[in-house]
């Protein structure tokens, strides 16, 4: 019996564990047949890519933990790059969008994209707690409205539709600069991006939300059971609205960060961002369920979809079969999330 109880639990183990399991595999074979995937350009590039993804996956966690998702995520990054792009090319650029009003101040630029990104995330969480629409519906709307809104500003002033380039260096240095440099172990300093610590503090100011305060305990309450959080006193239309508008905070972060990262930003700019995010943290065991997620797990989901993705080009796997990749991946991961929740209940 003992033994029978001892097999039961490493079949568990292995069948809760096999994203993982296969993850780190998957980065064992690449590294033997690419040896040049675990260099330190390549990790610095993949923490990196990890850490401009970071924000938006935070915030679309939130919305996770409340049973729902947001499609409209990566939309809302492509309108705040695009406008803080604009809004911060150089003044003697000669295809300045609004060549009327020069370099706006960064810090108003910031302030702009985030109150962008809580302002759609307040519509959001609003549509979905006062109307008692499922966020799937809500967001899916307002990812077209944020799309058409994004098509008709690159109209505005000078663009005409086309990219937004001819970003001022106070902008490209405050996120895509380095005051930090680490060796190669071939005699070259490989050059840590800035826009990485400034997730790191994102990151640390979100665990203390989550796991400090009241309304991330509130969260955490209406995400299990909006009934009982309700009759204990929590306002779950007020905190829904929040969770929304905080993760649209995210977005408006990342939207920033992005506009000088791609340093030419297009009508395209942040697709597809929230399907990357929400495997992200569906691998990171963020559960649909509602109610269970950590912001350690996002990390890792966000750090090891980051390593899959830059594995997979480092064999040369074309991006088209990557997308088929990443759907198998988030299949996976929800099948075995819903696993998980059926044996514990």
């Amino acid at each position: 019996m003992e033994k029978e109880d001892k097999r039961r639990w490493w079949g568990e183990f292995f069948i809760d564990n096999s994203l993982y399991i296969f993850l780190i595999a998957a980065i064992i074979g690449i590294a033997v047949y690419n040896p040049n995937f675990v260099s330190m350009k390549s990790i610095i590039n993949i923490v990196s890519l990890s850490a401009a993804n970071l924000p938006i996956a935070l915030g679309i966690a939130g919305a996770i933990i409340l049973t729902g998702t947001d499609l409209s995520a990566g939309r809302v990054v492509g309108l705040t790059a695009c406008v803080a792009a604009s809004l911060l090319q150089m003044a003697e650029y000669p295809n300045k969008m609004f060549p009327g009003i020069g370099t706006v101040p960064v810090p108003i630029v910031i302030l702009a994209v985030i109150a962008i990104g809580a302002l759609v995330g307040a519509v959001n969480g609003f549509c979905t707690a006062k109307f008692n629409l499922h966020p799937f519906i809500v967001t899916l709307a307002t990812q077209l409205i944020v799309y058409g809104t994004l098509l008709i500003y690159l109209m505005q002033g000078n663009n005409n539709g086309q990219s937004i380039s001819g970003l001022d260096k106070s902008y490209t240095n405050l996120i895509t600069g380095s005051i930090l440099s680490v060796p190669d172990g071939k005699g070259n300093m490989v050059p840590i991006p800035n826009f990485v610590w400034y997730a790191i503090v994102i990151t640390v100011v979100m665990w203390f939300v989550w796991n400090k305060t009241t309304f991330g305990k509130n969260m955490f309450a209406v995400g299990s059971n909006p009934e009982a959080a309700n009759v204990s006193g929590v306002n779950v239309a007020a905190t829904t609205i929040l969770v929304f508008t905080l993760a649209g905070v995210m977005y408006g972060f990342t939207g920033f960060i992005e506009g000088a990262r791609i340093g030419a930003n297009t009508a395209n700019t942040g697709l597809n961002y929230e399907l990357d995010a929400i495997a992200a943290c569906v691998i990171g065991g963020v559960s649909f369920v509602g109610g269970i997620g950590k912001i350690r797990g996002v990390i890792i989901g966000v750090v090891l979809l980051r390593i899959i993705f830059v594995g997979l080009t480092f064999m040369s796997v074309s991006s088209n079969l990557q997308y088929i990749i990443k759907g198998l991946i988030i299949l996976v991961a929800c099948a075995i999330d819903m696993r998980k929740y059926l044996v514990r209940k």
